[in-house]
């Protein structure tokens, strides 16, 4: 995130981001400063994503193919599964380290 964009200054009340702009050549009195340059105020847009049906647009031609989806999603059960049988081991050798031998 850019400091232009989101400058860390937000509405309290619809958290939408708020941009500093300068003072029109108002002086402060008892300041022989010269008055500040106007500058011209440039509105950004805010960044949306794009319409889920352009995204899915790419895919409207493709035939759904059952035997893929299915080989795919039986790899991730057992990539899960792994992934579970792993965690239960590590907290297991964990839970036995904590475990201290008591001396007689």
């Amino acid at each position: 995130m850019s400091r232009d964009t989101h400058p860390g200054v937000q509405c309290p009340h619809c958290q939408s981001h708020l941009a500093l702009v300068p003072v029109t050549g108002n002086t402060v009195p008892g300041n022989s400063a010269a008055p500040v340059p106007v500058l011209p105020i440039i509105a950004k847009e805010e960044w949306q994503p794009p319409p889920v049906a352009e995204v899915l647009a790419v895919y409207a031609g493709r035939a759904k193919d059952t035997l893929t989806a299915a080989r795919g999603a039986a790899k991730v059960r057992e990539s899960l599964g792994r992934a579970k049988a792993a965690a239960a081991q590590r907290r297991a050798a964990q839970n036995t380290a904590r475990r201290t031998p008591k001396s007689a």
